[in-house]
């Protein structure tokens, strides 16, 4: 059976996420994975995609992560070169019309949210984190709308049909360099909390010594100077081998914000 791979999560700009793909075939190869019979896929069904035995490489939101995909194991995490983002942690930026710039977090009492994913921790869970101190029997916002990507939230924000949007800063950073038109009339009026970013997976079934053949490609992708180009592109700066353990912080804000009260944003 063929192994997979997918670059889901940062695809904003796919010729860059074309030239990663190979990037990856070839190292994968000089690392005994055969990196150019793996399956390329552009999952629908993401959760579904994650969870395949056959799942080589792809990377993952770290709420699902901790909350959806019990038996996936983690190769580890890519620093960006984004505002929002230190070392393998990365945040998201609060987003809102350009109207509103003067405004604080707590003037979008009573406001409508737009928001990617209920399973998303850069849209979702980091948000609601941000408002549980705030929150009033047990509601913060008067609406939530999910749009089903960051991008299509950051076009919702700017029409009018929500207030306030939390975007991954590295997706803000790519959109503004490749799309900078949907940023324009958008304002930035805060962060939230910065924690482990968005991590490579692989299938339970892969093995120990695969795995950290996938470390090895992983970390030569980050230091060999013909790959330079590409990772520049992407905003990649490095890469730290990482574990489930990592990622408790999104767990322990999780389970924070609801015991205060704040169950669903």
């Amino acid at each position: 059976m063929s192994k997979l791979i997918s670059l889901p999560m940062y695809d904003v700009h796919h010729p860059d996420t074309e030239a990663l793909l190979g990037a990856l075939r070839q190292l994968l190869n000089e690392e005994g994975l055969e990196g150019s019979k793996l399956l390329y896929s552009e999952p629908e069904d993401r959760l579904a995609h994650w969870q395949k035995p056959e799942l080589l490489l792809s990377q993952t939101c770290g709420y699902p992560l901790r909350a959806l995909l019990p038996d996936v194991q983690v190769v580890g995490t890519f620093h960006y070169r984004a505002t929002g983002c230190d070392g393998f942690n990365y945040s998201s930026l609060l987003v809102v019309r350009e109207a509103d710039v003067d405004k604080t977090l707590q003037d979008f009492r009573n406001k409508r949210v737009i928001c990617n994913s209920e399973d998303s921790q850069s849209g979702y869970h980091t948000l609601r984190s941000l408002v549980a101190p705030l929150q009033k029997d047990g509601r913060f916002f008067s609406e939530i709308t999910f749009s089903g990507s960051h991008r299509q939230s950051m076009a919702e924000v700017k029409a009018g049909a929500g207030d306030i949007a939390a975007i991954d800063a590295v997706t803000w950073a790519l959109v503004s360099q490749h799309e900078p038109e949907r940023v324009q009339g958008l304002a930035v009026i805060g962060t939230t909390s910065r924690v482990p970013g968005l991590p490579m997976i692989t299938s339970a079934q892969t093995s120990a010594e695969d795995l950290a053949a996938l470390r090895r490609a992983l970390k030569r992708l980050v230091s060999e100077p013909e790959w330079r180009e590409i990772r520049e592109a992407l905003l990649i700066t490095d890469f730290s081998v990482t574990h489930r353990d990592d990622y408790q912080p999104i767990s322990d804000a999780a389970q924070k914000a609801a015991a205060s009260g704040l169950v669903t944003l």
